[in-house]
């Protein structure tokens, strides 16, 4: 514990003020769900079922906290060293690089383990409430240690492999969403399939277990309304710890043997651009890429009534390159392909409703990842990097560089949705009755994808520094779409149906998953009032980012 890396990280981060706010956030909602549920007479439960509904949405709540925080300052710690110059001074410091990246993780670790000792209040009333053990709440704790270590570890093998922050912190939200949610599908879909070979079965079942969600609603006891297809009957927490403790063990060898000086070195140049080659290799390459999406085909001129910042983003974002969105418009047509054919095959024993549920949790899923990581660097970036001076410089008026880069997202996002909508068709031609429906549906992931996309953009406009607005960006959606869930697993305790329905009636996945009948959400009415809510968010996120822009526009 004499590693002065740790010294250095855990008090550099909190003496943040982005980690007293986590840490005050934290501590007060877990107080306020505990409160909510307080007998107000004095007396408990004989039975105890007040303390575990309270414990459950304690858990989930924690859970969610610790997804979206614990992988964000190791995300970026060794690839901000590398951009700022220090990690060479780290490298030829006496230092090993084992001794480095123990740091680094012990550092981030104090602070995972710090916002869960202030949540300990919070499970010590619901130990007082009866009902509650005390090893039921140690292996809830201990599972989500587990959660903290394994993302944490995920986080600086995914800096070390990073060229930005903002990168960085892109691609480990990635890859939570593909451990916490993605896993979960093959055994959503194959479970009840006689086809299904025993080997199948055990491989679906531990591929489930890598997310934390199963465990936690083992420890927890869950199997209500929330959990059709998710609750393991068996040792999912076991699993869990074992999959988590190997994952870590991996990541940490990983970046332990990335950590030295070759991580120093410049990248190759990309070489010549086609149109300098021969006529044979420009040939040859028309074909292969279809012109237009030659990674080394020189650009064209910007046309005279085109906006140059929408070209400017989309020239210099790698997304927004057309080999590289063509590369994920494939991607998403077949994911949405395969899609089709599980419709086609489950619709019958599953439901329309549940299928459609499944695509609109996808399509929601894609939208949080990937809107963030286009929109949340669009002004934050240029105040970084001090091209907001040379844009300022420019007859470029606040309503074209703001009209500009939104343009540039927008492309992108429904070049990608379009790509996702097949499996619709299926819906529809399997039941025709479903066709306005799928068009309510639509509707609404429109207005999830814009308001992203907004509110993404005005909390750019907030922040100076790229990683800091990403991060930002995506808590705050994540919020909004999975945090409000929490209130709906805690239907009728402790909270009632009647507050339900108003939380959810801001939670465009809530509106999306009621209008396709999913289950669980049938009974809930949350449209058009959603449409409005959402709406008004949008507009407000428009009326920040314009006003904020028009100041960052003015002479200083």
């Amino acid at each position: 514990m004499n590693n002065p890396i740790i010294q250095r990280e855990i008090l550099t981060l909190l003496r943040t003020r982005r980690a007293m706010l986590v840490q005050v956030g934290l501590a007060a909602a877990m107080a306020v769900l505990v409160i909510a549920r307080w007998p107000a007479d004095g007396r408990v439960d004989l039975d105890g079922a007040a303390a575990q509904q309270v414990l459950r949405v304690f858990g989930y709540g924690l859970m969610v906290g610790l997804i979206l925080m614990a992988p964000v300052f190791p995300a970026t710690s060794i690839v901000k060293e590398r951009v700022q110059g220090t990690l060479a001074l780290l490298l030829n410091s006496p230092m090993s690089a084992w001794a480095i990246i123990f740091g680094k993780l012990v550092g981030v670790l104090m602070f995972a383990a710090l916002l869960m000792v202030l949540s300990l209040p919070a499970a010590a009333a619901c130990f007082a409430m009866g009902g509650v053990g005390p090893g039921q709440i140690a292996m809830l704790y201990l599972v989500l240690a587990l959660l903290a270590l394994q993302y944490a570890t995920m986080g600086l093998l995914v800096s070390s492999f990073a060229g930005s922050t903002d990168s960085a912190l892109r691609m480990t939200y990635g890859l939570i969403l593909l451990l916490a949610v993605v896993t979960l599908g093959p055994h959503r879909f194959l479970q009840g399939e006689m086809w299904v070979s025993p080997a199948l079965a055990a491989a679906v079942d531990w591929l489930r277990c890598l997310s934390p969600i199963p465990a936690v609603m083992h420890v927890l006891g869950d199997s209500g309304v929330g959990s059709g297809g998710l609750a393991s009957a068996g040792d999912a927490a076991v699993r869990f710890a074992l999959l988590a403790l190997a994952s870590s063990v991996v990541c940490v060898v990983w970046t332990g043997l990335r950590i030295n000086q070759h991580l120093l070195d410049r990248a190759r140049a990309s070489g010549p651009v086609t149109d300098e080659r021969s006529a044979g290799v420009r040939a040859r390459r028309r074909i292969m890429y279809l012109w237009f999406f030659d990674p080394q085909r020189r650009s064209g001129l910007i046309g005279p009534w085109t906006n140059p910042v929408m070209v400017k983003e989309q020239r210099c974002r790698r997304f927004g390159r057309g080999n590289w969105l063509m590369r994920m418009i494939g991607a998403c047509l077949i994911v949405s392909l395969l899609l089709m054919l599980l419709a086609a095959n489950r619709v019958q024993t599953t439901g329309v409703g549940a299928m459609g549920g499944v695509m609109v949790l996808l399509q929601v899923a894609l939208i949080v990842l990937l809107t963030p990581s286009l929109s949340s660097g669009l002004i934050s970036s240029e105040r970084e990097s001090r091209g907001w001076q040379l844009l300022q410089m420019t007859p470029l008026s606040a309503f074209t560089i703001v009209a500009g880069k939104l343009l540039s997202v927008v492309v992108t996002l429904i070049l990608v949705l379009l790509a996702t909508l097949p499996a619709y068709a299926v819906l529809i031609f399997i039941d025709p009755g479903m066709a306005l429906m799928a068009a309510k549906v639509l509707t609404t992931l429109a207005l999830t994808a814009v308001l992203a996309l907004l509110m993404s953009a005005a909390i750019s406009s907030l922040f100076t520094h790229t990683a800091a607005a990403t991060a930002t960006a995506y808590g705050a959606i994540l919020l909004l779409c999975a945090g409000t869930m929490l209130f709906w697993l805690g239907q009728d305790a402790p909270f009632s149906r009647a507050t339900v329905e108003q939380v959810l009636s801001v939670n465009p996945l809530a509106a999306a998953l009621n209008l396709i009948d999913a289950p669980g959400f049938r009974d809930y009415r949350l449209v058009p009032v959603n449409w409005w809510i959402v709406g008004g968010l949008c507009v407000a996120s428009l009326v920040v980012l314009m006003v904020q822009t028009w100041r960052l526009t003015r002479p200083r």
